[in-house]
């Protein structure tokens, strides 16, 4: 019988505080919600295209969806700021591309 390689066997213990939690629920949901509305904004305007007399309506629509989507990254990069004020100095752990929202 060959034993296996004890680091794998390890569990892998990730220390977060209950602060920095709440901080990455919240701009979650901030996230959530800028998506949601981008998809609201670009679903109408485009119903809103169907007809010539909306036409301007149904611009002004996908003007604010684009707005919308510009503020995604600033949504992402208000959470980094805030977890790296939260944390004191930056981390070689703070790598949250897989987490990103």
């Amino acid at each position: 019988m060959h034993e296996s390689d004890p680091s794998s066997s390890t569990p892998l213990v990730l220390r977060i505080g209950h602060e920095e939690l709440l901080i990455r629920k919240r701009y979650e949901v901030i996230s959530i919600a800028n998506d949601i509305l981008i998809a609201l904004w670009f679903m109408v305007g485009s119903i809103l295209f169907f007809w010539e007399a909306t036409t301007t309506e149904g611009t002004w629509l996908f003007l604010i969806g684009s707005i919308e989507l510009a503020i995604r990254p600033a949504i992402r990069l208000s959470r980094r700021v805030h977890l790296r004020r939260l944390r004191g100095r930056p981390s070689r752990h703070d790598n949250d591309s897989e987490q990103d929202f």
